[in-house]
């Protein structure tokens, strides 16, 4: 699919892998709406790639559904989306004490990561099913993103390892339903890549952490994300298909 002159909505937009995809597809001529919670952040973003901010919770279908119309009432109807939004906080399921970590803690991982998505992509499927098609084949394309976890979870990721496998395992009966619609799903699995998140560890704990990564021996780039988002959206015969985005690491168990 073109990305220049296309609406395009990132979730998760605000920064780290999204904000890196945001940035680059605006570059490449997209209509980018920002879809996050960090109103702050987002709108900053927002402002320097010359897209729009919508604040929407990805779990809630109202909010979804008021998000995409918004983004349609400024852009026109969005053909491409790349779920960003997702949280991986730690987290092993026998607490030192010996109790079991509450039900709500590994719900609510899953309910963003994986529930979110379902959520936004539905919606976003929903309003293009029938729309006419961009060039001569297509209507759509969707970009999820799961994790290396989804195949090599670590000690302490029990909900996030479910999730973002849930992320992968749905792409292909996703993309197979949609494809008489001409709307193709695909998914990202990163590694360690640089996020908000890591850069909140010293740098000598991301240094080690890039250092597990046999090449390039480093932490990824958000950049590289977004450049592999680009690729996937601008080649119509990558479909159903979930790309490991590593360096060649498979993840010890802790």
């Amino acid at each position: 699919m073109q990305i220049q002159g296309v609406a395009a909505i990132v979730t998760g937009g605000a920064s780290g892998l999204g904000g890196a995809t945001a940035a680059r597809l605006a570059k490449m001529g997209a209509k980018v709406s920002i879809f996050d919670l960090n109103a702050e952040l987002g709108q900053k973003t927002a402002a320097e790639i010359g897209g729009n901010f919508f604040a929407v919770n990805v779990t809630d279908e109202a909010s979804v559904q008021a998000g995409l119309e918004a983004a349609e009432a400024v852009n026109g109807k969005a053909r491409i989306l790349v779920n960003c939004a997702g949280i991986a906080p730690p987290a092993k399921v026998i607490n030192r004490d010996g109790s079991a970590i509450p039900l709500a803690d590994f719900a609510k991982i899953v309910n963003i990561n994986l529930i979110g998505t379902f959520n936004v992509l539905s919606k976003f499927a929903a309003r293009i099913f029938d729309a006419e098609t961009v060039g001569a084949e297509e209507r759509g394309v969707i970009i999820n993103t799961a994790s290396v976890a989804a195949f090599e979870g670590q000690v302490g990721q029990a909900a996030y390892a479910a999730s973002k496998a849930g992320v992968h395992g749905m792409a292909l009966p996703i993309a197979r339903e949609f494809a008489r619609y001409g709307i193709r799903v695909n998914t990202i699995a990163p590694g360690i890549f640089w996020t908000p998140m890591l850069a909140s560890l010293p740098q000598e704990a991301q240094d080690s952490l890039g250092k597990q990564v046999p090449f390039p021996n480093r932490l990824g780039s958000p950049e590289e994300y977004a450049q592999l988002a680009q690729s996937i959206i601008e080649n119509p015969m990558i479909n159903a298909e979930t790309i490991r985005l590593d360096g060649a690491i498979r993840m010890a168990a802790k």
